[in-house]
């Protein structure tokens, strides 16, 4: 199987098969993210034992789950009534495919569903591998889960029987535009690379939603289908996605529709504000929660001084964002997105959209601006003092005393400065230095999707990066 990106998850996923020791990895990572794809891929189906949680199901259908698991290897006796019982008889037919002194690999995916209440699987689990599997060097056991709180709050963090037992971690992230870009020409799409874009700000980098663009399809044709008409694929994903992710997803979709509403970012206080309690103590669990998911970002705002608490917390995956910009209302027209590419709304998304894509490729914009060698941290920075309320949204501080102040925009061609923007760059640049005491030196940088048109305005500009770059 040739695969698209995860090159890095591959190469751990060999060194960890070869180690001659037992290994408890974890692999977790968004809904639909291509957890279960990545392993089944990898280890060519070749199991000792293999069974998925059942979602949303009791424990008699997770025990269930686990003996269809169990009799496709051999095991013909009564089901066990406790998950004690459970791992010690799958520990009595692995120790018949140990004889062959191969490696024995044991998957157990979406394993956060068989936590069902009071079943007692994580201690189960956790004696299972304490007493007999983590002394078997043969031995692989490697679990998946989308539920990626769980993952780490119970498995990789926890404090109980499987403390510091988890060997390895491997967190599966969306993929980059590179990596679209070559899965969609693996289906046979071929648009052009703003189309790409534009596809990546309403479906991300997530396989599952990639994969249901079709060879001949345009972004607008792609997005009216999957999303706008009467039968789309996504039309019921937004609801499953929480319900899979959280057995409490109201607090959640609470957080999402507050952070929604502010493009920038807000703090932990204001959030509360909106949701109109005070902080009883979830809160903090439930971004945590969020951040875990790839839903969240919590980053820090420049000043004199970058305070760790006074951090912005921003919806960052592109299907939520865009299921609460024009989703959260019912659409009658199937050709929505087609119909309205030129409307004022269309556009000023794709404006901060692309703002999004680009925080998205903080990599590959270090590459393009030969800086990726070189400590770099990355903030945002609204003024505290100006009239006009100045605001970058991304400037990197560099290790060198550089910092790029990037002023990102959105264009379907050269983009062009104007007198007038010329003006407002040079006022912001003041008012951060100014503000911030700053004695680093200031490279004005434009990120745009075509470069910037030369003009009378453009000298000031130290710096550029294009669509073709974040595509490195």
């Amino acid at each position: 199987m040739k695969f698209i990106g995860r090159q890095d998850e591959i190469r751990q996923l060999k060194e960890y098969y070869s180690s001659n020791r037992a290994e408890f990895i974890a692999v977790y990572g968004r809904r639909r993210i291509g957890k279960t794809f990545l392993i089944d891929e990898f280890f060519e189906r070749n199991f000792a034992f293999n069974i998925s949680g059942v979602i949303d199901g009791d424990k008699s259908e997770q025990m269930a789950a686990f003996m269809q698991g169990m009799r496709s290897i051999g095991y013909d006796k009564t089901t066990p009534k406790t998950w004690m019982d459970a791992f010690f008889v799958l520990r009595q037919q692995l120790e018949t495919k140990l004889l062959d002194k191969k490696r024995c690999v044991v998957f157990i995916d979406e394993l956060p569903c068989f936590d069902t209440p009071k079943s007692g699987f994580v201690r189960a689990l956790g004696h299972f591998w304490n007493s007999w599997a983590q002394k078997q060097k043969q031995i692989m056991l490697v679990v998946c889960g989308s539920a990626t709180s769980w993952m780490v709050n119970n498995l990789i963090d926890n404090h109980g029987g499987l403390h510091n037992r988890i060997t390895h971690e491997i967190h599966l992230a969306p993929f980059s535009l590179c990596e679209t870009e070559q899965f969609l020409k693996t289906k046979k799409v071929v648009l052009d690379r703003l189309s790409i874009v534009q596809l990546y700000m309403a479906f991300g980098g997530v396989p599952y939603y990639l994969d249901m663009i079709s060879a001949g399809d345009s972004a607008a044709t792609a997005i009216d289908r999957i999303f706008f008409s009467s039968n789309g694929a996504l039309s019921g994903e937004y609801e499953r996605l929480f319900t899979s992710l959280f057995r409490d997803p109201a607090p959640y979709l609470k957080i999402i529709e507050a952070l929604a509403k502010c493009r920038q970012g807000i703090t932990r206080e204001q959030i509360i504000s909106a949701l109109g309690k005070h902080d009883n103590g979830h809160i903090s669990e439930y971004l945590g929660n969020l951040i875990k998911c790839d839903f969240v970002r919590y980053y820090f705002v420049k000043t004199r001084k970058v305070k760790k608490t006074d951090g912005l917390y921003q919806l960052t995956d592109f299907f939520v964002i865009f299921h609460n910009t024009f989703l959260t209302k019912p659409v009658n027209d199937e050709h929505f997105w087609s119909n309205n590419q030129m409307s004022s709304m269309t556009k000023t998304w794709y404006g901060l959209a692309f703002e999004r894509v680009c925080m998205a490729h903080i990599k590959q914009i270090k590459q393009a601006l030969g800086i990726d060698r070189i400590g770099t941290q990355y903030y945002s920075w609204r003024s505290k003092n100006s009239v006009q309320g100045a605001q970058i949204d991304l400037l990197l501080e560099r290790a060198d005393r550089v910092i790029n102040l990037c002023e990102i925009k959105y264009s379907e061609s050269e983009y062009r400065l104007t007198k007038d923007e010329d003006v407002k760059l040079r006022n912001r640049q003041a008012d951060f230095v100014a503000e911030t005491g700053t004695n680093f030196a200031i490279h004005p940088t434009m990120i745009t999707t075509y470069g910037l048109r030369q003009n009378e305005y453009s000298g000031g500009i130290t710096a550029q990066v294009t669509i073709d770059d974040l595509f490195q």
